[in-house]
């Protein structure tokens, strides 16, 4: 048998490069080589819009539609909705028993976000997400956890759950392995791309607003004229030019430190390669945006495959901890 991945978003709107190069990329090279798991973690959208739930829908499927668009084949992987498999919830309340509250509040994704938002006071399914999180990673018991670097703190705790689940009951749950993936630095030169920081190109963006976004990214500050001795490095337009227009780099940072480049024409190089690269991916979005019914089935499909495979993990870790009060036999030994 394959080995499974799993590994997803929170649906709060259209997905970006961030999370193209953060995963996405990622996940359409290996989804023929693992079972893929491709979680749309709307409980945990609810951790930080709890207010507004009416948008949950439209964002399921924005989410689903980006997906698909990306290069995801509904055939190799599944698609789920993480609120639709109650193995999820349950395993979410087991694993909190033991769980520390400091350890939450220690962890430093959540202190980041929980200082982002603005909260004076955290909400407890905001602070418990990480649990949700190896709750999601484990039903399907993943192997492999494709993730921006950012995930780190939360892939650490699932794997520090899994042992501890795993001494006080037996062996039932497997240990993650993290693939860790760059942050794509945001438009305004902020260190991550971010929806709520608008600084984000989305991979459903048109042409003209790619290039009206690239145009308006910060460059090297110190450079006033095109003759300017340029520092590359700096740059968040070079930044982006090394992620996806690599064979251009080695000609663009010798121009741009001699002054023969000026950041009107670089931002034209990089809008053009990013037009480039997006086209397919709009094209796929055009056909999925014009057939919600089949990305409606496709969910649907997905999301029963991963209720069957939580029940299945679930049975094992009520055997293990011994709360089958009515089984007649044992899971694992049927």
């Amino acid at each position: 048998m394959k080995k499974r991945i799993l590994t997803g978003d929170r649906p709060t709107g259209k997905l970006h490069l961030g999370h193209y190069v953060g995963s996405l990329r990622n996940r359409v090279k290996l989804q023929y080589d693992y079972d893929t798991f491709l979680i749309i973690a709307d409980v945990q959208a609810l951790t930080t819009n709890w207010e507004h739930p009416e948008r949950l829908a439209q964002d399921v499927h924005d989410v689903a539609t980006d997906y698909l668009a990306a290069g995801i084949d509904p055939e190799a992987a599944t698609i789920f909705i993480q609120s639709m498999v109650p193995a999820i919830a349950e395993l979410t309340i087991f694993y909190s028993m033991f769980v520390p509250v400091n350890v939450l509040r220690h962890n430093p994704t959540i202190k980041t976000e929980a200082k982002q938002k603005g909260y004076s006071e955290l909400m407890y399914g905001f602070l418990g997400y990480p649990i949700s999180q190896a709750a999601d990673i484990t039903f399907c018991k993943a192997h492999l956890v494709p993730v921006g670097k950012d995930q780190a703190p939360h892939l650490e705790l699932t794997r520090k759950i899994v042992r501890r689940f795993n001494e006080l009951y037996g062996e039932v749950l497997v240990e993650p392995e993290g693939m860790y993936e760059k942050l794509l630095v945001g438009l305004d030169g902020n260190a991550k791309m971010s929806k709520s920081l608008d600084n984000a190109i989305y991979l459903a963006d048109p042409p003209e607003e790619v290039i009206r976004k690239v145009n308006k990214a910060v460059t090297d500050p110190a450079r006033i004229h095109k003759s300017d001795p340029g520092h590359p490095h700096v740059c968040t337009v070079f930044k982006y030019h090394s992620e996806f227009n690599e064979q251009f780099v080695p000609e663009l940072e010798r121009a741009c430190k001699k002054g023969e480049i000026g950041c009107v024409e670089c931002k034209t190089r990089l809008a053009t390669r990013l037009n480039e690269m997006l086209d397919p991916i709009r094209e796929r979005r055009t056909y999925y945006e014009a057939r919600q019914d089949l990305v409606d089935d496709i969910l649907q499909a997905g999301t029963a495959r991963a209720v069957e495979i939580g029940e299945k993990t679930l049975a094992e870790v009520k055997d293990a901890m011994k709360c089958n009060y009515f089984a007649r036999e044992s899971v694992r030994s049927g």
